[in-house]
């Protein structure tokens, strides 16, 4: 990857970017939005998706990019958790850390007789595999709304970006860097709301550096800026090359924590069957995604009982619609080291983050939306 310079800007034209979108009905004022998404990982995306498409009346959608996706990782560190816990003497102190990770998913794939090795999980794709698969998901959640997809979808990278090569383009950067220039000569930026890896962002600002001045990027993951912990987010770590781009580039980037503030963002079954379920297509597909939910394999979960999940990347959507629903505030933009901790640096640029949600009045919000497709 060649060095790349990326425009600074005014302290005055960051904070003017990364002050909250204002809240207002009438088209004239929607905010411009694209999503990127890995739309197949994870049921939480198509959720989000669906809230952005019934929201048209507050949010100008203008297209939606798939992002690669792959879990082959989390087996990598499941068969080192398997070495700290058989062969002790010959584990690392990380290996130790992953048994400690994932000792319950280990255990639950051996009881079943799934050999972490060749266990042929959906999840366990390739990052294209996965790019596809969200493309896909995208299309079927514009399908089951009835709202038209034809030239608002885009293919993103296959790969995750690697030290000493070029960026990718793909339809989705090229859109990308297309819509942000359209922004530019209406006067108003482009909001680039990431609820997955940080892939086709960072390719797109790599090949196109001004879109530095004409983006904000929305996105969700890890823990927050002032926490030690190790960041073992998987928008953040499953292309960590990306996330860093992100973070030092410059591009006024919100910032919205996973852990533990989108976290906060979860539902129960008797809240799925009463204000998901029977509410036209789309209600029945999304009470379906979250009682056949593709990644409890993955995570060791066998029937859904007293099990609720977290609809993570509604965060994203919240924050465009009604910014008090996540508070925020202005602070200063962290380096993500190599060990996946944030590192703080002197003179950096600000980010705005967020430190709280009002759950119930975000997902109140979401069935009332939804209870018109009844």
């Amino acid at each position: 990857m060649t060095l790349t310079h990326f425009p600074l800007l005014t302290e005055e034209a960051r904070r003017a970017r990364l002050a909250p979108p204002r809240p207002a009905a009438g088209s004239a004022a929607r905010p411009a939005i694209v999503i990127d998404t890995d739309a197949a990982n994870e049921i939480d995306d198509p959720f989000a998706l669906a809230w952005a498409l019934l929201s048209a009346d507050r949010l100008d959608l203008q297209a939606t990019f798939a992002a690669p996706y792959s879990f082959e990782y989390r087996r990598r560190e499941v068969l080192r958790a398997r070495v700290a816990r058989d062969r002790p003497e010959l584990a690392s102190a990380e290996d130790h850390e992953m048994l400690q990770l994932h000792a319950h998913k280990l255990a639950f794939w051996e009881q079943r007789g799934w050999a972490p090795e060749t266990l042929a999980l959906p999840s366990f794709c390739t990052p294209e595999m996965g790019m596809q698969r969200s493309l896909e998901e995208v299309e079927k959640v514009h399908q089951l709304l009835g709202v038209p997809h034809a030239g608002r979808i885009f293919a993103g990278s296959t790969r995750y970006l690697q030290p000493g090569t070029d960026p990718e383009a793909s339809p989705a950067t090229r859109r990308l860097i297309e819509l942000a220039a359209a922004a530019v000569r209406r006067n108003e930026p482009l909001y680039v709301l990431a609820i997955g890896c940080l892939t086709n962002v960072a390719n797109a600002l790599l090949l196109e550096p001004e879109l530095v001045r004409h983006v904000v990027v929305v996105w969700t993951a890890g823990y927050p800026s002032h926490a030690p912990h190790v960041n073992r987010a998987f928008n953040l770590e499953q292309d960590l090359l990306a996330s860093q781009v992100v973070f030092d580039c410059g591009v006024p980037l919100v910032y919205l924590p996973g852990y533990h503030v989108g976290a906060q963002l979860r539902l129960s079954l008797p809240e799925v069957e009463s204000s998901v379920r029977g509410h036209g297509a789309i209600g029945e597909y999304l009470h379906h995604l979250y009682t056949h939910n593709p990644l409890w394999p993955l995570v060791g979960i066998d029937s859904f009982h007293a099990h609720s999940w977290v609809i993570w990347d509604l965060i994203n959507i919240a924050w465009m619609l009604q910014p008090g629903w996540v508070p925020s505030e202005l602070v200063r933009t962290p380096r993500i080291g190599a060990d996946l901790r944030w590192h703080q640096e002197a003179g950096r640029h600000w980010m705005r983050e967020a430190h709280a949600v009002q759950r119930d009045a975000i997902f109140g919000d979401f069935f009332s939306r939804l209870a018109a497709r009844r």
